[in-house]
Order: C-alpha cells, then structure tokens, then sequence
C-alpha cells in the first residue's frame, strides 16, 4: 500500500504525526508512505523506516511571492512530483484550508481528513473523501494516531506511540562522547522565556558535577544569548550553528536535556532522552512532550516563567540523570 500524508508543519506537528506511521506499519506489512512537508522540516520525515520519498512544499515562502516567476516555477514543479503517482490513500493529518487547498485537493487518491468538528479549521474537511471524527480531548499524538487507524482500517493500538527514530541516531555516537546535558533556551514567545539569571544559576549548581552543557542555537539574537549564558564558564559550550539533523545528533547522545517550550523540546521527546520542559503560559496538556522520560515543571501559582526556580530543575535533574 502507498500512502500520502500532508502534514506540513510545525516542528512539534511533524513530530507528533510519526507514532502514527509506526502504528501503521506495524499493522500493516510493506506500507510506505510519501510525506509532503514544509521544506524546513524535510529532514524529519525521512529519518522514519516507513517513509520512502519526502516532497518539499514552501507555502511559507511562497506566499510572499506568490505570482512571482520563479514562485510559480516551483508551484508547477510541485503540483507535478505530487500527482506523479496514484496513491492508494493520501491522509490530511493537518486540518487546515491552505494545506487542504494546495495540496490535498490536487494529490491522486482517496482522501482522508478530520470531519468538520475535529478538524482545526472545519472547512478543510471540504476537501476530504473520507470524514473521521476524532475527540478533541486527547494529545496530538493520540488524535494523529487514531485518524491513520480509521483511515487505513486498523484497531488504534493501546501501547504508548513509538516516533521509531531514535534508532536513526544510535548507529553515529556524538564524536565528542562523554556526559552532557543541553540546554534548549530559545523558544519564539517572550512569555515561553526562562529568564538568563535562572539558566546561569542553573549552571552554576551543576558546575561541580563534571558534565558539560552544549547551547545549540539558531538565530543570530539566539547565539547571542547563548554566548552570554556561557559567559564565564568554561563546561558550557556554545555550539556552532547547525543542521535540525546535526541538533538531532546532539540530543540523541545527551545525558538530559532541560528546555523551554519549542520545537526541538518535541524533537527530544521523540529521541526518547530524558527532558525537563519549563511550561509557563502554554498548557503541556495536549500538546506538550510526548514519550519516554518527559518531565514537566510548571509555575505553582500563575504562568510567570520566573517563578519556576534553578533549585527545582536541579533536584528533577538529579532524579532522571
């Protein structure tokens, strides 16, 4: 059986869709699947056994040009590689008008979606042949889950969801092995901030415990930021910029991670490394980190990030490292 999934983005979105691929798989023997995604997140897709070919999409980009040339170039090109194959399902796990317009509507194949009430935006459904109720009271990890087993015809498994790519990274040990921890201090929402004086008292309740700590980064105010953590302590390493794959490597050969509500906290969750995730004013209900060895630690009263102290991420971390 062939399959084509739209599920473009976010990072965490992404992530979430790959226990359901496991469970199909699973399920049923020899399934492969073709993932349309947004192009920053193309790497993601095709470190999962099941998937065979990764189509690129970049509505994000696009749409700043959209009648531009070369824009409508790469738009022909895409519609092209997408109706190249009839695909014997093709599953909507996004929910949302854009992605239902522009990629579902023109993809080959029966089409299954979230129905009006499940999906996030219920027009979306417009476009689906097949309409699946799905709770909305359950983790994006469990709603993605059950919407490929009532698609493909298989009972939802009641196990845990397994991301089956940590195994991607076990064969390539970090060059530099030893124990370290990561900090994942940048998010996009000021709100989701852990202030700076936490993240270097943090460090400095560890710096007798001989681990080092890696501050991976992306943007240039981000590495700044990192710089100014690592100020002043030798064991704190401010990385170089890197590839989501080279992140990925990073994570994967941590001792534990403590990290602030982003994308690459899903990312951790996935590689099934120990993580603290600091949630202030985002509930981790359903959609926080998913997966083996998740750990979360709230404000006690309210959604200040202040409020959640060095002190008790230092006794989590003495607990699951």
């Amino acid at each position: 059986m062939h399959v084509l999934i739209v599920k473009t983005s976010s990072m965490g979105d992404v992530l979430h869709t790959l226990p359901a691929l496991t469970d199909a798989m699973k399920a049923i023997p020899g399934i492969r699947f073709d993932w349309v995604v947004e192009e920053g997140f193309a790497q993601i897709p095709a470190w999962h056994p099941a998937v065979a070919k990764v189509i690129p999409v970049a509505i994000r980009r696009w749409r700043k040009h959209w009648f531009g040339s070369e824009v409508r170039e790469e738009r022909f090109l895409f519609k092209r590689e997408v109706q190249s194959t009839q695909y014997d399902l093709v599953i909507d796990a996004q929910g949302l008008i854009k992605s239902a317009a522009l990629v579902t509507r023109i993809a080959k194949g029966e089409k299954h979606g979230q129905d009006s009430r499940s999906a996030r935006e219920p027009f979306a459904s417009w476009w689906y042949d097949k309409r699946h109720d799905i709770s909305k009271k359950q983790h994006a990890v469990q709603r993605t889950r059950e919407l490929f087993a009532k698609s493909l015809g298989y009972p939802l498994p009641e196990s845990e969801g397994d991301y089956a790519i940590a195994q991607h990274f076990q064969s390539e040990p970090p060059a530099d092995a030893g124990r370290y921890l990561v900090f994942l201090h940048a998010t996009t929402r000021d709100a989701k901030h852990w202030p700076e004086s936490h993240w270097r008292e943090l460090a400095g309740l560890l710096a007798e415990s001989g681990v080092k700590i890696k501050l991976p980064w992306g943007a240039e105010h981000e590495h700044q930021r990192a710089i100014r953590l690592a100020e002043g302590f030798d064991f704190v390493e401010v990385l170089p910029k890197l590839s989501l794959e080279q992140v990925a490597r990073t994570l994967a050969g941590a001792t534990a991670v403590v990290s602030v509500d982003t994308g690459l906290s899903h990312l951790t969750a996935a590689l099934d490394r120990p993580n603290i995730t600091l949630y202030g004013p985002t509930d981790p209900g359903l959609i926080g980190g998913y997966g083996k060895n998740q750990s979360v630690l709230r404000p006690e009263q309210g959604n200040n990030m202040a409020d959640i102290t060095p002190g008790q991420v230092m006794k989590l971390l003495k607990e699951i490292s």
